[in-house]
């Protein structure tokens, strides 16, 4: 039955997934009601920490974009892009890999797709190469970002077990690893595919009036636009937000409150600054706050929310349930061969599209399962998958970017322009953090 059970949650995962969004999470409204009414699981708690988070960041980073600190660091990006344009492959992904670890989403980097593939395009480097491997960079650095849902609800769970892992010592681990991946997926990305004047489908758009015309005029660029001074004076301010919180977990004394047995959870610091700093801009930059909910990190953001809400919810539910029966075989296999559990959250995060709900889901089987902290953060990396099947917004966007028509989904679906990049990427983050943390943890 709890076979049959699990096949269940597949489906509805699978159902969710081709609505994506705010339809995964309702959805799994529908496979938690049927878990608990229909199968008789116990409902658990719904992820009400991890919701809150997402709230806190998505708003101060909304602040930020209604600010014009969003556009201010897309010119930042732009003019590092356009000064090395020889080396855009290279630097391409490292941009994005740095816009998501300071926002904690990777949902902000639509804006400096067709500006990479623009600076590609006119030095006659295949657009392919640095494009897919930006856009699979922007999600590698969620794993690295001191903000984001998945690394804080890794902290806030891994921390009451033992004390002595903090955001730094999680940071120290993810940060080297998935820097490391995105350098090994750009030096791959440097001679991959055939040359623009070698490519078949580039020179059949040569040939049709329409698409050379659009090949040709195409000039993506953020720079013809004077930002004012508080644009800049956002992004400072955020990336001071930034600097206090990791501060804050630095000098656990800083979070002692006169009377209390312990710090201050990091989780509720990081809410209270991304509020408060949210504040700040707000008030800094004179932005009003009706323009907040217009800009697209805000709706992303609240959309995550919402399919973390339903998803979590419900695969919780019958982890919690099928755990005591599943627990002795898992165990022995996955402490014979630790990388088996890195597939697993690899596995997950293909159906799910999201990191955070990856880490939602499969940290409390790792801890149920009695893996050593260590191995658990070590594999972070591995939380990402979603690249495999290209139905991921940012992937499907960066294909559409392309006038050159060398970003692509191939003829067989799977053979796509993110595959190798995004395989190179996480596997190499996961065997190097897997490293660190035996070295850094223990």
């Amino acid at each position: 039955m709890l076979y049959l059970e699990f096949l269940f949650l597949l489906v509805m995962l699978y159902i969710g997934s081709r609505f994506g969004g705010i339809g995964l999470g309702v959805v799994s409204g529908i496979g938690l009601v049927i878990e608990v009414f229909i199968f008789q699981m116990p409902p658990t708690s719904p992820p009400i920490t991890v919701m809150l988070i997402i709230l806190a960041v998505v708003t101060c980073a909304s602040i930020l974009e209604a600010a014009g600190g969003l556009k201010y660091m897309l010119q930042v990006a732009e003019r590092m892009l356009r000064s090395n344009p020889k080396r855009v492959t290279l630097i391409a992904p490292f941009v994005t890999y740095t816009m998501t670890f300071m926002l904690g989403t990777g949902h902000a980097v639509y804006s400096i797709m067709p500006i990479i593939g623009d600076v590609a395009l006119k030095n006659g480097i295949r657009p392919e190469r640095p494009m897919a491997a930006a856009s699979v960079a922007s999600q590698v650095g969620i794993t690295a970002s001191p903000i984001s849902a998945a690394v804080v609800y890794y902290l806030a769970q891994l921390s009451d077990i033992n004390p002595d892992i903090t955001l730094l010592s999680i940071l120290m681990v993810t940060v080297p690893a998935t820097l490391c991946g995105t350098l090994a997926m750009a030096l791959y990305s440097m001679r991959r595919g055939k040359e623009l004047n070698e490519d078949p489908e580039y020179q059949r758009r040569l040939q049709d009036p329409a698409w050379a015309e659009r090949i040709k005029s195409t000039t993506a660029t953020s720079l013809n636009e004077a930002l004012p001074t508080s644009a800049r004076n956002a992004v400072l301010l955020f990336v001071l937000a930034i600097l206090t919180i990791v501060f804050i977990a630095m000098v656990p004394e800083v979070r002692t409150v006169a009377g209390a047995e312990k710090p201050i959870s990091m989780s509720v610091v990081i809410q209270m600054m991304m509020l408060c700093f949210g504040g700040i801009i707000m008030l800094a930059t004179k932005t009003h706050p009706r323009t907040v909910p217009d800009g697209v990190v805000f709706k992303s953001g609240m959309v995550a929310a919402i399919a973390i809400f339903g998803i979590a919810w419900m695969s919780d539910t019958y982890f919690k349930y099928a755990m005591p029966q599943f627990q002795a075989g898992i165990v022995d296999m996955v402490t014979q061969y630790p990388w088996t559990f890195a597939l697993a959250l690899f596995i997950v995060s293909v159906v799910v599209n999201s990191q955070a709900v990856t880490a939602r889901m499969m940290l409390p089987v790792g801890l149920g399962l009695g893996l050593e902290p260590a191995l658990l953060i070590g594999l972070m990396p591995a939380v990402y998958g979603y690249f495999f099947i290209p139905n991921y917004p940012s992937d499907i966007a960066t294909v559409n970017f392309d006038v050159s028509g060398t970003t692509k989904i191939g003829k067989w679906y799977f053979n796509h322009s993110f595959m190798a990049v995004g395989l190179i990427a996480v596997v190499t983050g996961s065997v190097v953090g897997f490293l660190l943390a035996e070295i850094v943890i223990g």
